[in-house]
């Protein structure tokens, strides 16, 4: 019997012994160059992957946020590039068709640029070899996610694109599968329960004070009670000159988007609720009577979030009694005949400044315009009390629109099932970037205890009418009460004593991720694990033929708002779930009868 010969083929020049390497016989070497075929995932990672069908396997994890973009491959413990980009989108977008469609151009034109340079700048890979995860947040847009998705298939063409909820990667990277996430990050603050890997979308709850909230109310409050002190005009008027003769009230020019963020990410903290700071044995300066505090229960004091706006053509040297800007907390000062203006300003200015621990800050800033002809650089001074005080409009409530972000926590609490009320009160996880401000999820834990423990502070409402007897105060949250000491947050970095209760077996036991990394690193687990969103496939993109580009074009294609055209994945456009049957139809001899009747008529 004749055997085949098959030709030998000088080995790899591989070292067998080195880790990683790989031994070819048989076959033809597939480099050109000699070098060996195994593809290394990065110069960075000295790690070796096998081949797939569109190259190394290791997937692109893009975690595109409305202010920090956090980029890299799937399988490592942190992203390779984290960059921020300006503002892209909105909560708001434009009711004329001419802006709205040139507000789009514009998207296309800003997420092109960045995401090529994702591509070819940060990670130095090709996009047509690389299958990709979109971490998405539930509430985005959805004509950014098929501007994403056109952009990615048809300008880079990415292999596949899977989507993925933030809410659901960030605690899947904590090795959870059922807990209420609160994603606080730029634009919005999104409450969403999470039970068994199913995210329940339809008991979502969002609220508006976030990052940038956080950020206009800073320049806010050092626009009415911080100070800038000039550069000199001259070496000698330096020297002659104090600096208190030269401070003067702070220009709008000088509060930049670089500077408010510098001191937002490393200034300001987040201080205790002030009627623990009052008992906790934090005295009055001397000279200063603590009576003339006039301090109320907060409860009763309406929300301070209609000051918390600011127009960026407003003069910075207006009186403050006349301004919009909003100043902390809970209103506990007695309301009177000026409650919004300067006497309550001041008011809880001083009540702040007794109580608080936190010294001045003097920042080198860049003059304005017209102070360029001095010496150096302006000084800016921000107060220590609105360091520790400034991020209480984060935890101000009783608006309807804008509730507090314990609010949101307890409203979707409310909303979910009852026997899934006690699990996912003790399994509470805190993520986004404005949740990394220093003791905020603290304050949180003890928002959410304060909010439901504190029953109202007023005994009776006012009756409607004369003579009937008074309604009692409503309770908002009494049916939570029960879950008061089953209530954790899994990453709390200080949590209570232990105790018998639920809640404290479940605080602080999620690792130590910064809670704006938890969903880039439950991204790259799911990418490890071949575990991602739904994945859509280009060929399956390009079978599609047009793609709409909008939710206008959905919703017009069919009755059940999905567009067939359309495949991306959004729980926006799923029929909502049957609840009561529908109302029966009325009996044709009814029927047929009105109709005799018009046309008699």
């Amino acid at each position: 019997m004749s055997t085949l010969a098959i030709p030998s083929t000088p080995r790899s020049r591989t070292s067998p012994s080195a880790p990683g390497s790989a031994t070819l016989t048989g076959a033809p070497s597939s480099s050109r160059t000699g070098r060996a075929a195994v593809v290394q995932a990065s110069p960075h990672y000295q790690t070796t992957r096998r081949h797939s069908l569109y190259g190394t396997e290791d997937r692109v994890v893009i975690d595109p946020g409305s202010r920090i973009w956090k980029v890299g491959f799937s399988g490592e413990g942190r992203p390779r590039e984290v960059f921020s980009v300006p503002s892209l989108w909105s909560l708001q977008r434009s009711l004329d068709t001419i802006q709205r469609e040139e507000e789009d151009r514009v998207l296309v034109v800003r997420l092109q640029a960045h995401l090529r340079a994702v591509f070819h700048d940060s990670l130095l890979t090709d996009p047509k070899s690389r299958k990709v995860i979109v971490i998405e947040s539930p509430l985005l847009p959805v004509h950014v996610k098929d501007t994403l998705a056109k952009i990615l298939f048809e300008n880079l063409q990415v292999p596949s694109i899977s989507f993925a909820s933030s809410h659901l990667l960030a605690l899947l990277s904590v090795g959870r599968i059922t807990g209420l996430v609160l994603d606080c990050g730029e634009l919005e603050s999104t409450a969403l329960p999470i039970f068994s890997s199913r995210p329940l979308f339809h008991q979502i709850r969002t609220t508006p004070l976030a990052g940038a909230r956080l950020t206009s109310h800073l320049r806010a409050l050092l626009l009415l009670f911080g100070t800038y002190i000039p550069p000199p005009t001259s070496l000698s008027a330096a020297v002659n000159m104090p600096a208190s003769s030269r401070s003067n009230r702070v220009p709008l020019e000088v509060l930049s988007d670089v500077v408010l963020e510098e001191i937002k990410t490393r200034c300001t903290f987040v201080g205790e609720v002030l009627d623990m700071a009052l008992n906790s044995g934090i005295v009055s300066p001397p000279g200063e009577d603590p009576m003339d505090l006039d301090l109320l229960p907060s409860d009763s004091a309406p929300s301070e979030s209609d000051f918390s706006r600011i127009s960026p053509d407003r003069d910075s040297n207006a009186d403050p009694a006349s301004s919009d800007f909003s100043v902390v907390s809970r209103s506990q000062v007695l309301p009177g005949p000026s409650s919004r203006g300067e006497h309550q300003l001041q008011a809880l200015a001083n009540l702040y400044m007794r109580h608080s621990t936190a010294t001045d800050l003097h920042l080198k800033v860049l003059p304005p315009a017209s102070q360029q002809a001095g010496t150096g650089h302006g000084t800016l001074i921000v107060p220590g009390w609105i360091r520790e005080r400034g991020s209480e409009v984060l935890f101000e409530g009783g608006d309807v629109d804008e509730g507090s972000v314990a609010e949101t926590i307890l409203d979707c609490l409310l909303k979910i099932p009852v026997d899934l009320r006690k699990t996912l009160a003790s399994s509470i996880l805190v993520t986004g970037g404005t949740a990394m401000l220093p003791g905020f999820i603290p304050r949180l834990h003890a928002e959410l205890i304060r909010a439901i423990a504190t029953p109202p502070s007023s005994s009776a409402r006012p009756p409607m009418r004369p003579g009937r007897p008074r309604l009692p105060a409503y309770d908002r949250y009494s049916i939570l009460r029960p879950l008061v000491p089953y209530f954790a947050i899994l990453n709390n970095p200080s949590p209570g004593p232990p105790s018998d209760a639920r809640g404290s077996t479940n605080a602080g036991k999620a690792p130590a991720y910064t809670p704006a990394m938890m969903a880039w690193v439950g991204g790259s687990l799911a990418g490890a694990l071949k575990t991602g969103g739904v994945e859509v496939a280009r060929e399956k993109w390009d079978e599609t033929g047009d793609h709409p580009g909008s939710v206008d074009t959905a919703e017009e294609s069919d009755v059940a708002g999905r567009s067939p055209a359309n495949v991306i994945p959004d729980w926006t456009r799923a029929p909502l779930p049957t609840g009561a049957p529908p109302a029966n139809p009325p009996p044709p001899e009814i029927t047929e009868t009105a109709q005799l009747v018009v046309v008699g008529a």
